[in-house]
């Protein structure tokens, strides 16, 4: 790669594709054994943001040939009565993915729902035996997020051993699964954050960044080694003047259009890892039918 040449790595096309392969994995596991895939999703309030999210989860469910249910529930809706509906779709056969849409409101404490999951059907993979089983290397789905990272680092870079990983960001949603996943594809793994001292300093070594902060343009373009692969998960709005009053834009973790003159590859934000969650959540939806039914999961489904 030279200066000025890095290749966006479009997310929203790869996960068209991916979505068509699992369509083809629904269609096999309901011909040859029977088994349809089933999410359910769960949203408490009205979160314009969320519902808009979890709307989109269900279309692509249907359209994937599984099972879907939605339950929307009010603001009003108590811990106990949250924790009811879990411990039914723990118990329901035709449920084989259980997703709790987070924030909650606050009379919710999102750690006992979380840990009210089956860990079978975590698709989300937050409870503590999801987090240890990718910890040690046991089959199962992954982190929605981290899992389409990884994919499109496979798909567009290739072979990642040997490979220096800079992951800036350290939460339980993508930084520590990210760094776990890379560490199986043998990379050298250095976790940053916001408080890492010579945070510039560290990015420049990195054959491979991955920004999960949740700050808008906090790794810069002269941060970049020349010729390293960019995955930006962040997602920031910002006040976009040129737009109207008012108005705002997404931006990731990374200044793009700087990055972009020395990067090999880049994730653009809106269109990059963002298109993946949705489409690796239906793929762990089909990973745990299948490892509920005693069957092996695809392997191009998982890491």
């Amino acid at each position: 790669m030279t200066a000025t040449a890095a290749q966006i790595i479009d997310g929203k096309s790869y996960a068209e594709g991916l979505r068509a392969r699992i369509a083809g994995h629904v269609a096999r596991l309901k011909a040859e054994h029977g088994v349809t895939p089933g999410l359910a999703v769960v949203i408490v309030g009205h979160d314009p943001a969320s519902e808009i999210y979890v709307a989109n989860k269900a279309r692509q469910t249907v359209e994937a040939g599984m099972h879907s249910e939605k339950y929307e529930l009010p603001e009003t809706t108590s811990e106990g009565e949250l924790l009811a509906l879990v411990d039914r779709l723990n118990g329901d056969p035709n449920i084989h993915g259980i997703l709790v849409q987070l924030p909650l409101p606050r009379q919710i404490d999102p750690t006992r729902v979380i840990l009210a999951i089956s860990p079978d059907k975590d698709v989300d993979c937050f409870t503590p035996a999801s987090v240890g089983k990718l910890q040690i290397g046991l089959p199962g789905p992954v982190s929605c997020t981290p899992l389409g990272c990884l994919m499109l680092l496979r798909d567009f870079v290739g072979n990642l051993a040997g490979k220096h990983a800079v992951v800036v960001g350290r939460s339980n949603l993508v930084g520590k699964p990210m760094a776990q996943l890379l560490l199986r594809e043998n990379c050298t793994v250095t976790i940053a954050h916001s408080r890492t001292a010579d945070l510039p300093g560290i990015v420049r070594q990195a054959d491979i960044v991955v920004a999960a902060v949740g700050r808008p343009h906090i790794i810069k373009g002269d941060w970049i080694k020349p010729g390293a692969a960019v995955i930006d998960v962040g997602v920031n709005r910002v006040p976009a003047p040129d737009k109207g009053k008012g108005k705002t834009r997404l931006v990731g973790d990374v200044d793009t259009q700087a990055a972009r003159e020395v990067a090999g590859w880049i994730t653009p934000v809106p269109g990059g890892v963002g298109p993946m969650t949705i489409a690796c959540l239906l793929a762990n939806t089909v990973t745990t039918a299948s490892l509920i039914n005693g069957l092996p999961p695809p392997r191009d489904l998982t890491p």
